[in-house]
């Protein structure tokens, strides 16, 4: 017992408690999305004799490959992170009491939502620790910043709706800290690792390559603003080059691989398969579809659109860039091309998806291509924040409590429904609506049982009655149990109160870690 209480000391295992009790408690028991859905059958093809994707998904999903078989057109990175969870999953759905439940929310989706998001969650917050303290953040800062990117950021709604961006945000950070601990400590081992992490993120969005180079691009701007001259700085490329390239071709050659595998081609992407079988199907669609949005569109789109706008679903962004613009010349070197890479990340994702048809990444809150990169982005501004308190006016100081707790508040609401609810409203609201807004009237008009009333429950927005059912309840497991009604009630009775307990167990860590990091706070 004393030697458990004092690990309860250390801010690190605080920090995974609340990561890992904050993924639990705000699980769906479903995976989010339909592309989860696809890319978890994707692994449950790995080693069952299912197909990627049933012949009844064709058209709305699915590509013709080699064989004339039908494939799934995403990467194979996130069906390998929920391989084991689908095997223990698959497990349990067949034990006898599960033998007449057959409904929503499945048991197989329950465990892979809950054990992988909460690994994912664990994980990061591991991670964004560690690399804001190699940033040289005290222990108090980078704590508090790590929480800030849990709560107040678009990751809090990722770690619910289970699309890929959490498992990249994770990758890049080890990729991150990890090469950055070879910069200082010259560690092969670590340079090995980080590649690989990077490299691994290959496998999951073939995009992900500009993390990669931004990864690169922040070792180099390091070295500059340190002042390094060339022959060190070629010495340090040269070195990197050696170890970083083969793990980098490695996994290039694997995802290049899977590509060959499923459309027979290894310099192509699905891409143009997508396009011509599109056509096929709607032959009205212009010629350079998916690449048909005006540029200037997706990228004004991405900045200020009320539907999508990065800085109204994270205004933490706002916030690290009001602080770098006020700081900078304060700024350790190795911040400066921290910021300078992250912001150079957002731009290329703006960038290089805003003449793609869905810029915005369709059905998903905000501009789920380009969350990421803003995350990291914002990943340091509670820290920069905490840390410069001192130098900062009264005025901005108030400002950035502002920013904290709005975006506290976004982040909170943009897990109370199912997220394609505003979606559907706005196929009768028209264009453009502001979101947020909406989202916290749904909230308003639910809990006082107004929905109704106010035009915001209406079976012709959505596609079918399960949409219906899903979108008309809170979205949390216990309560789209008892939507669903498929459960026996005792399981919705148990469910709610593992719940209430696991709220009340957040609580209680979220208290116990500002206790811990207040006796933390030296460098």
């Amino acid at each position: 017992m004393p030697s458990y209480l004092s690990r309860l000391r250390e801010p690190v295992f605080i920090l995974c408690v609340v990561a890992g009790l904050l993924a639990f408690v705000v699980q769906s028991g479903e995976l989010g999305t339909a592309d989860t859905m696809h890319r978890l059958q994707t692994a449950h093809w790995l080693w069952t004799s299912e197909p990627q994707v049933f012949p009844n998904e064709y058209p709305e999903f699915g590509l013709h490959g080699r064989d004339g078989r039908i494939y799934s057109w995403y990467g194979i990175g996130q069906s390998l992170l929920m391989l084991p969870a689908d095997l223990v999953g698959t497990a349990v759905a067949r034990l006898p009491m599960f033998a007449h439940y057959e409904d929503d929310p499945a048991v197989r989706s329950i465990v892979v939502s809950y054990f992988t998001s909460m690994l994912v969650n664990v994980l990061t917050a591991l991670m964004a620790f560690r690399f804001l303290r190699q940033m040289r953040f005290s222990v108090k800062e980078a704590g508090i910043g790590v929480l800030a990117l849990l709560f107040c950021t678009t990751h809090l709604h990722y770690t619910q709706n289970m699309q890929e961006n959490n498992y990249i945000m994770l990758l890049t950070l080890v990729g991150l800290s990890f090469q950055y601990e070879w910069l200082r400590t010259g560690s092969r081992r670590a340079l090995f690792v980080g590649s690989a992490a990077l490299g691994l993120n290959l496998l999951t969005r073939i995009t992900t390559g500009l993390d990669l180079m931004a990864a690169g691009v922040f070792i180099l701007l390091v070295l500059l603003f340190e002042g390094s001259g060339m022959r060190e700085i070629w010495g340090r490329f040269v070195a990197y080059t050696k170890i970083a390239a083969p793990v980098y071709a490695l996994f290039l050659l694997i995802e290049r691989g899977y590509s060959y595998y499923r459309f027979g081609s290894f310099t192509s992407t699905y891409i143009p398969i997508f396009a011509r079988e599109a056509r096929q199907q709607d032959p009205t669609l212009p010629l350079n579809f998916p690449w048909s949005t005006p540029f200037h569109e997706g990228v004004v789109g991405a900045l200020f659109k009320p539907e999508k706008s990065i800085f109204l679903f994270d205004p933490l962004l706002v916030l690290a860039i009001l602080l770098l613009a006020i700081l900078w010349k304060r700024l350790p070197g190795e911040v400066c091309a921290y910021a300078v890479a992250s912001l150079g990340m957002l731009a290329g994702y703006i960038c290089f998806y805003a003449r793609y048809t869905y810029w915005a990444g369709d059905f998903a809150w905000g501009d789920r291509y380009v969350s990421t990169a803003v995350e990291f982005v914002a990943l340091i501004a509670v820290p920069l924040l905490l840390k410069y308190r001192a130098n900062l006016g009264a005025w901005m100081w108030r400002a950035g409590i502002a920013f904290v707790a709005t975006s506290f508040v976004i982040q909170v609401a943009s897990l109370m429904f199912w997220l394609p609810l505003e979606i559907y409203q706005m196929e009768t609201m028209g264009h453009p609506t502001f979101v947020i807004a909406l989202r916290f009237k749904n909230i308003a008009g639910f809990a006082l049982g107004k929905m109704d009333a106010w035009g915001l429950n209406n079976e012709s927005m959505t596609y079918d009655p399960w949409d219906y059912v899903h979108i008309t309840t809170w979205n949390f497991l216990p309560f789209l149990l008892r939507r669903v009604g498929a459960a026996p009630e005792w399981v919705v009775r148990a469910a709610f109160a593992i719940w209430l307990a696991g709220l009340a167990a957040l609580g209680w860590a979220v208290v116990r870690v500002r206790s811990v990091l207040g006796e933390k706070s030296v460098t």
